[in-house]
């Protein structure tokens, strides 16, 4: 459920290192299985896994109360740069994205992750999956391409459905997140100072088309990450740069969009991420430049109301956020750490004020945090 991520990790260096490697591979690149373990996943316990662009590893968490538990053999060498990761619906499978390839890891049932030879080789910076869990998008890092791939519910090996272009429109593209609608008829992606792209999806046959795109008017704005509520009916987007702040868009036929009154809402320097909480009550942005969280109560229309206390102070660079199945724990990644790993309560007193509950390292911090995925 990646929210948001860090996107300014160079991944030119890699892919020319890597190319003799994945020269000659057809339609996977096997990750190397030092992870150990065995069964499945899909158990009722609630983990956070990171992914951990500096030291090239993921780390998995278990989650009790206030505190964070370290699953078996984490965290594992990719032997890659992990760019994004997303847990599939059932939490049966994670899928890393990395510099040259997506890979797949079994989640088994004490949370600890196993390796599948099932992966692609492909360059994203991007996944997410559908909320049916049959299919997988990846926002390719150098052509403006989505690539879409069918999930093997057993295996959860991936098998190649459609790339679908998109426009170029105006502005510098920088691909930074895509992001399936809960209801599963909309994907949408976030190209930095490129705007933003619209898709429809026929979930019966997984049928991707692009439909239409949204340009920014500035040079210096960025859009960076994308948050859509429950009845997949509005749009809220992390916006950096002049204009920058909270967007807000309801979601009309054809995946249109239409700004709200008021829209963009004030954030801190830097939004980068956002999520919504499980009540969808209240919305968070990272704001990677100042280091904090902005908090908002969301009130008639959409409309946004800063939280009394907010920002609230959260680990250097912070760039990804997510919210634990049971909707008591928000979870802030930060790319420069001091922590890489914050863990939060919602206040009891003023609703949706954050606590911090517990941080921990990732790995040697700081890790280079560029995404969280929190079971579902």
């Amino acid at each position: 459920m990646r929210q948001g991520r860090h996107r300014s990790w160079s991944l030119s260096a890699f892919v020319l290192a890597a190319s003799s490697v994945l020269i000659g591979c057809s339609n996977f690149f096997v990750p190397p299985d030092n992870s150990g373990g065995g069964g499945g996943g899909g158990t009722g316990t609630a983990r956070v896994y990171v992914a951990n662009a500096t030291t090239g590893t993921v780390s998995g968490f278990t989650i009790g109360t206030n505190k964070l538990t370290a699953v078996p053999n984490s965290p594992i060498t990719l032997g890659f740069t992990p760019t994004s990761l997303v847990v599939s619906p059932k939490n049966s499978f994670l899928y890393v994205a990395g510099s040259s390839s997506i890979n797949v890891y079994t989640i088994n049932s004490d949370g600890s992750l196993k390796a599948a030879q099932n992966g692609v080789v492909v360059t994203v910076t991007s996944v997410d999956v559908s909320p049916d869990g049959q299919w997988l998008f990846g926002l390719d890092n150098f052509q403006n391409v989505l690539h879409e791939y069918q999930i093997n519910s057993s295996s959860g090996g991936l098998t190649p459905k459609a790339d679908v272009p998109y426009d170029a429109l105006t502005g510098t593209i920088s691909r930074q997140a895509v992001k399936v609608s809960p209801t599963g008829n909309y994907v949408f992606a976030a190209l930095g100072n490129g705007g933003d792209r619209i898709f429809t999806l026929n979930t019966a046959d997984g049928t991707t088309t692009y439909v239409q795109g949204l340009q920014l008017n500035s040079a210096n704005t960025n859009d960076n990450a994308l948050a859509i509520d429950s009845t997949g009916s509005t749009l809220y987007i992390a916006r950096s740069g002049a204009n920058g702040g909270v967007a807000v868009y309801t979601i009309g036929a054809g995946g249109t969009l239409s700004s709200i009154a008021g829209s963009p809402f004030a954030t801190g320097a830097g939004a980068f991420s956002v999520v919504l909480d499980k009540t969808g009550k209240y919305l968070y942005v990272g704001n990677r430049t100042d280091g904090n969280i902005s908090a908002y109560t969301i009130g008639t229309g959409s409309a946004l109301t800063a939280i009394a206390g907010s920002p609230f102070d959260s680990g250097d660079f912070v760039n990804t956020l997510g919210i634990d199945p049971g909707g008591t724990y928000l979870f802030a990644g930060a790319s420069q750490g001091n922590p890489d790993l914050s863990m939060y309560t919602f206040d009891a007193t003023t609703p949706g004020k954050l606590n911090l509950a517990a941080s921990i390292a990732t790995d040697t911090d700081p890790a280079g945090v560029v995404e969280i995925a929190v079971t579902h």
